[in-house]
């Protein structure tokens, strides 16, 4: 396969990914996957994030709609204390959550999987990023969870959103915090497709 023109479907809903993406160049199609995430385990956190990743792409990747193209999926969980934790079920969690992570640093996984639907070749991945967090006060961690972001995202918290003033550094790639690894992702389309990522750009 050559450094032709190829179709990037990213086979998720995040809207962070998707402007990853954007911003890097790229115009991928969007199909949302519809895998339960809840009903999926593993023995560690990064390989729970790269299990969920898989059946993403995969999921999408069987769809009509995908055919001859890449198809990405990814998703993310934080590691503390060797548990993986997704999205919060609900307020009272995503407090218990950010109590619990203020002044400490946790680990960022993101799962990647990049599916060739023209030749069914795949590789998956995960990268990992070392989040150290501040130390927000209850009326600032309350406020937040108020706000309702942290329910959506994995881990409670994002680094482009109303919760980067409590997040003091990174260590490692920051992209794969906000949704997905752009260097991942350009050594992932080599391996499975011989495709440069300067080729996807719009």
């Amino acid at each position: 396969m050559t450094d032709q023109q190829r179709t990037l479907v990213l086979a998720s809903a995040s809207p962070a990914r998707l402007g990853l993406l954007r911003q890097a160049g790229l115009a991928p199609t969007v199909i949302v996957s519809g895998v339960d995430e809840t009903a999926l385990s593993a023995d560690s956190p990064a390989d729970l994030a790269r299990l969920l990743a898989e059946a993403k792409a995969d999921a999408v990747a069987a769809l009509p709609a995908a055919a001859g193209a890449l198809v990405l999926g990814c998703d993310s969980v934080l590691e503390l204390d060797g548990q993986a934790y997704g999205k919060p079920a609900d307020a009272e969690e995503a407090l218990t959550r950010w109590k619990a992570m203020r002044g400490r640093s946790g680990v960022l996984r993101t799962g990647h999987c990049l599916v060739d639907t023209a030749t069914g070749r795949r590789a998956a991945a995960t990268a990992a990023t070392t989040v150290r967090f501040g130390r927000p006060t209850e009326a600032e961690i309350a406020a937040y969870v108020a706000s309702g972001e942290p329910l959506r995202v994995a881990g409670a918290f994002t680094l482009d959103g109303r919760s980067a003033p409590f997040i003091d550094g990174v260590d490692g790639d920051p992209g794969n915090v906000i949704g997905l690894s752009l260097p991942l992702l350009r050594r992932l389309l080599r391996e499975v497709a011989d495709t440069a990522i300067t080729a996807l750009w719009a």
